[in-house]
């Protein structure tokens, strides 16, 4: 029986990220995985989506060539090709990994893992079949998530996809029902149409990408639609079934109309449910609520010696979320000093579609839900020199700060690059930055940024260019 200090089961950004800090704090660890290395956000979700809406993009700027003084004639793209390169791109990454674990010295077992006793861990071989018992100080259970399906709606792989088959597509199809309007629902509702695809949106809430501020969750819905994006908001999806080469929906609408219509393919984007079965938790004191695995502030279980992080301890279900839980519990169980829990209300939450979306903290109704007095900032990019020389001028950065502190509660991005613009609010909310360092910050220009600057500066009536 080999032994280890702690033993990290799935090799997601969670699983694989919380091996490495272990080893550099001088633990002894191995990583089991039973099928890729950085896990579904590496392999099925995260980056080989970003390859994908990278190609989405350019077809949309090659084919408005004419606005920047450019023309060219009979410009094709070549699907397959286009799968081809979103799966380079995550084949490379996952062999990334497996380096960084043989530098960082971390063991990594190929198999099926699950929790055979208090201390030990049975890891099933995926080749060999035989069983190999791990004894462990720790064991950190990352197993992830999979697509919850609907009531007697089920992903058949062929007409009704999940994510996986949404990526890796032989043809396009002409129409397309994408069920759910969250950032899954909604990045894939994007990709498809800046292809050709005619897309329509079914979702049972009255909004679209309900996590999101209202305020801007309305312009998305707005500019989704012009670019020819059907939805059907505050509906229920009654049936779902096969008919000739593709399948027949059976919608009944917010006024109680009943729809009947054909599409050829349809997406199931309605939340994703933890791995938690066949991994040995029967008998333990590990708690399992709502399909995810209950955890404290440390990510520990009630089960002495089991901690749960990523996906699997429930959300948000974000890579980068999955990444700090394994590095903080990670510390936390080696004794470094000074730690504090995650704060979930500082995690910035992205959506790659075309505008982007990004946000951290409080909407302006949970503001007022707590009945916090809040200051709210707005700019668009419509008055951003920069939006305006990239030719993306639809866009809106919206802040929200605690009138009586000058506290940033909450930052609300729509527009070109925002995903990439979040990170200055939650670097800011991080150090407990408040309005007054914020409107002193020198933001460069021309830059997308400087609307973020603008909009803290319009919150206390101080906006120059709006």
């Amino acid at each position: 029986m080999r032994e280890f200090d702690l033993v990290v089961v799935g090799g997601g950004p969670g699983g694989y990220v919380a091996a490495i800090r272990a080893s550099q704090l001088g633990m002894r660890v191995a990583v089991v995985e039973r099928e890729h290395l950085g896990g579904i956000c590496l392999n099925w979700g995260c980056i080989p989506t970003k390859a994908l809406l990278r190609t989405a993009e350019i077809q949309h700027i090659l084919s408005d060539l004419d606005a920047y003084g450019f023309s060219a004639r009979d410009i094709r793209f070549d699907l397959e090709k286009v799968v081809a390169r979103s799966r380079r791109v995550s084949d490379r990454l996952a062999r990334g990994i497996r380096q960084l674990l043989k530098k960082n010295s971390v063991e990594h077992i190929e198999g099926s893992a699950r929790l055979s006793a208090p201390g030990r861990v049975a890891v099933e071989g995926l080749d060999s079949g035989v069983t190999e018992e791990l004894q462990a100080s720790h064991v950190i259970l990352a197993t992830g998530a999979r697509p919850k399906g609907l009531p007697g709606i089920e992903s058949d792989g062929e007409r009704i996809w999940t994510y996986r088959e949404a990526m890796v597509p032989d043809a396009l199809p002409g129409s397309l029902l994408v069920i759910g309007s969250g950032a899954i629902g909604i990045e894939f509702a994007s990709f498809y149409r800046d292809l050709g695809v005619e897309v329509t949106v079914v979702e049972t809430l009255a909004r679209i990408l309900p996590a999101e501020d209202e305020e801007i969750s309305a312009l998305a819905l707005k500019s989704f639609r012009r670019r020819g994006i059907e939805f059907h908001l505050g509906a229920t999806l009654t049936r779902l079934e096969r008919r000739g080469e593709g399948l027949v929906a059976g919608l009944e609408l917010a006024d109680g109309e009943i729809l009947e219509a054909d599409y050829e393919r349809a997406i199931l984007a309605v939340g994703i449910q933890g791995n938690v079965e066949g991994i040995g938790l029967e008998g333990t004191g590990v708690v399992v609520s709502g399909g995810h695995i209950e955890v404290d502030q440390w990510l520990e279980t009630g089960e002495p010696g089991v901690y749960a992080i990523g996906d699997v301890a429930g959300p948000p279900w974000l890579a980068h979320k999955a990444s700090h839980e394994g590095t903080l519990c990670v510390e936390h169980l080696a004794g470094v000093e000074g730690l504090r829990p995650l704060a979930r209300e500082a995690i910035p939450a992205c959506t790659y579609s075309r505008p982007q979306i990004a946000s951290l903290g409080l909407t302006e109704a949970a503001a007022a839900e707590r009945g916090i007095e809040t200051r709210v900032g707005r700019f668009p990019f419509l008055a951003n020199g920069k939006a305006l020389a990239q030719g993306e001028s639809e866009g809106l950065v919206k802040t929200i700060f605690a009138a009586e502190t000058g506290e940033l509660l909450g930052a609300h991005l729509f527009g070109a690059e925002v995903t990439e613009l979040i990170h200055g609010y939650a670097i800011a909310r991080s150090l407990e930055t408040t309005e007054v360092q914020l409107m002193e910050t020198v933001f460069p220009h021309p830059t997308l940024s400087e609307a973020m600057h603008e909009s803290v500066l319009d919150a206390y009536g101080r906006a120059i260019h709006f």
